[in-house]
C-alpha cells in the first residue's frame, strides 16, 4: 500500500468527473468510464516507420481509479545493479504477466478496447500490463526502448495509460536527434507503434518542479518487454 502522504500530494482534476451511475462505466467501477477510441485518436508520424497515437482524457473519472490503484496494487521497490553499484529503482513497480488477473475491472475493459481498436494493425491482443508509480519529481525512468523479446526485431505497440498528476514523456531518435515531449496524466492514452521501440527511445526524466504522484500502466502484446 502507498503511504497516505503520497496520496495527499495528488491534486485531482476538476475536469475529470463522471457522475455516479453513468452509462458505460465498467462493472463495479462507480464514476469511472473507458471512453471511445476511433477518430478521437490523434496520430503523429515520427519517421523511420515509428508513430505516436494520443487520446486525451480516455479514462473519464480516472482520478478515482488512481486512488484505488495506489491503495490496491501491491507496489514493489526494486534494486538493480548499475555498473559497480546496486541502486534503488527510482519508482515503484508491479508487473502483471499474461494470464494474471489485473487489479481493477477498468483496466480489463481498457485492455480489451485497445485490443479491438488496434487488431488490424497489431494482429494480436495486448496481454501483459506493467505498472509504475512515480511518487514525485525525483522518480523517473531513464532513456530506453522496450527491446526485450520480439520488440528488438519486430514492429509492435506499447499502449500507456496515465493516471494522476501529469508528467512529461520524452522521446528522441535512437542515436541522437531532436527530442519530442508529451505531457500525460488524468486518464490520457499514449500509444507507441510501428518501429518506435527500435528506432526511438523514451524516458520520464527527473524534474525539480513540484509534481504530484502519477501511475503509468503499460499494456503490451505477449513476448514484448
Amino acid at each position: 500500500m502507498v503511504s497516505s502522504r503520497t496520496c495527499r500530494r495528488f491534486q485531482a482534476s476538476l475536469l475529470d468527473q463522471v457522475p455516479t451511475g453513468t452509462d458505460g462505466a465498467a462493472p463495479g467501477a462507480t464514476g469511472v468510464r473507458v471512453g471511445e477510441l476511433g477518430d478521437r485518436v490523434q496520430r503523429t508520424e515520427l519517421g523511420s516507420g515509428a508513430w505516436i497515437d494520443l487520446r486525451p482524457d480516455w479514462i473519464q473519472g480516472s482520478d478515482e481509479l488512481f486512488l484505488r490503484l495506489a491503495d490496491d496494487v501491491p507496489w514493489q521497490a526494486e534494486r538493480r545493479r548499475m555498473y559497480d553499484r546496486v541502486l534503488d529503482v527510482p519508482r515503484l513497480v508491479r508487473f502483471y504477466r499474461t494470464g494474471e488477473a489485473l487489479p481493477d475491472a477498468v483496466l480489463v475493459e481498457a485492455r480489451e478496447a485497445l485490443s479491438r481498436h488496434y487488431a488490424g494493425e497489431l494482429g494480436e491482443p495486448f496481454t501483459s500490463a506493467g505498472m509504475c508509480l512515480y511518487r514525485d519529481g525525483d522518480d523517473s525512468v531513464a532513456w530506453h526502448g522496450d527491446r526485450l523479446g520480439r520488440g528488438s526485431t519486430t514492429d509492435t505497440m506499447v499502449a500507456i495509460v496515465s493516471f494522476g498528476s501529469p508528467r512529461r514523456l520524452s522521446l528522441r531518435p535512437r542515436g541522437g536527434g531532436r527530442q519530442r515531449g508529451y505531457t500525460v496524466g488524468h486518464g490520457d492514452l499514449l500509444v507507441m507503434g510501428g518501429s518506435c521501440q527500435r528506432t526511438w527511445e523514451h524516458a520520464v526524466l527527473k524534474t525539480a518542479r513540484p509534481v504530484g504522484p502519477r501511475i503509468s500502466v503499460q499494456f503490451r502484446p505477449a513476448g514484448v518487454g
